[in-house]
Order: C-alpha cells, then structure tokens, then sequence
C-alpha cells in the first residue's frame, strides 16, 4: 500500500488541479477556444491532475510489489484487472493518459475542444480514481 503521507499530498494536488479547472472552465466549447487564458489554465491544471494520477497509480502498483507497466495507460489497465479500480474507470484513465502525452509532448496540435469535454464532463473520473484507491487505505 502507498504511503500514506504520499496518497493524501497526491490527492489534495488532484483535488485542486480539478477544482482550479472547475472554477475557469467555460461552459461552452466556443467561449473556451476564444480564451486563451482559460485554455492555458484548464490545459496546465488538467496535466498536473493527470500526471499526479499517473503518480499515484506508479507509487501504488510499486508499493504493492507490482512491476510497474512501460506505459502510463498501462498502469490504469494493470489497476483494473488487480481488482483495485473498477474495470470500466480504468478504461476512462488509459484514454485520459493518453491526453496527457498529447499536452506534455504536443503531438500535433493539441484538440482544445477535446480538452474542453474532458474539463467539463470527466474530471469526476480523476476524483473516483482517489476516493477508490482511498477506499483501499481505510480497509
């Protein structure tokens, strides 16, 4: 099991890289690629709740004894079948971390509009992630 002092500062970065998003996103694809400012901040807070993600699945697979997988989708897939996280999250993350290759390695242009449904519809899935793995930290 993760250390619990290193679990509850990556949740909390989660937790605030996903409430910073909430608190700027726009509701509508259109208003969010006319604003620079919000597409920078929605971009930057949904890398750094992404990677804190990724973090957390490496630090648990890790501190379980698990070889941690080449890919940072694999880590997700590994979390599901091992019964840690529900199948159909794991899913949503492997797709997630792949969002999160195109914003740290710009692969092309970068699909705002992309970014912007992550924003608005699936940041629950990083907060789920946290309180799932928290679930297994309470017993």
């Amino acid at each position: 099991m993760v250390d619990a002092a290193v679990f509850a500062r990556k949740v909390a970065a989660i937790r605030d890289a996903v409430g910073r998003i909430r608190d700027v996103v726009p509701e509508t694809p259109a208003v969010f690629l006319a604003d620079r400012t919000a597409r920078e901040v929605v971009t930057l807070n949904l890398f750094l709740a992404l990677q804190e993600t990724i973090g957390l699945a490496t630090h648990w697979l890790a501190d379980e004894g698990v070889t941690v997988p080449d890919s940072y989708g694999d880590l997700f897939s590994t979390l599901a079948e091992r019964g840690i996280i529900d199948v159909a999250l794991g899913g949503r993350l492997r797709a997630a971390a792949g969002l999160r290759n195109l914003v740290a390695h710009q692969y092309g242009v970068l699909d705002f509009a992309r970014v912007h449904a992550v924003a608005r519809a699936e940041l629950g899935d990083l907060l789920t992630f946290c309180e799932q793995l928290a679930a297994r930290v309470r017993g």
